[in-house]
């Protein structure tokens, strides 16, 4: 699990949108973006419940071939996207959210993708 609050933050304030909606997303069918509180024991609880939820090697049929169907699972049940409000030019996040990148079979090179979109 990656905080990348502080970046996409700053892509925000470089876009200038006073008002509007940032969509963080990722095109990886094996990772996802969530938003949470960044608490150590936190973060291992959401892994570990993952895990719990859905084990690895419990005889996917996709591990026939790439031998990671737990990690796609995993990253359908945390999702591909977030969307949050831009308000006066600032990310509105609750006090104790953070924006993660989910890394579910990795380490890998990936990419995050921000959309901005102004409403005002």
């Amino acid at each position: 699990m990656i905080d990348i609050t502080s970046e996409v933050k700053e892509e925000v304030r470089i876009s200038g949108v006073r008002e509007g909606v940032c969509i963080i997303s990722t095109r990886h069918t094996t990772a996802g973006i969530i938003v949470n509180e960044n608490e150590n024991g936190l973060r291992e609880d959401i892994l570990n419940m993952l895990e719990r939820l859905v084990p690895q090697g419990a005889g996917y049929r996709h591990d026939r071939i790439d031998n990671n169907a737990d990690s796609h699972l995993k990253a359908i049940l945390l999702g591909s996207s977030e969307a949050l409000p831009i308000i006066k030019g600032e990310l509105e996040l609750g006090t104790w959210q953070s924006i993660f990148f989910a890394e579910m079979d990795g380490p890998r090179n990936r990419a995050v993708n921000l959309t901005i979109l102004k409403t005002e």
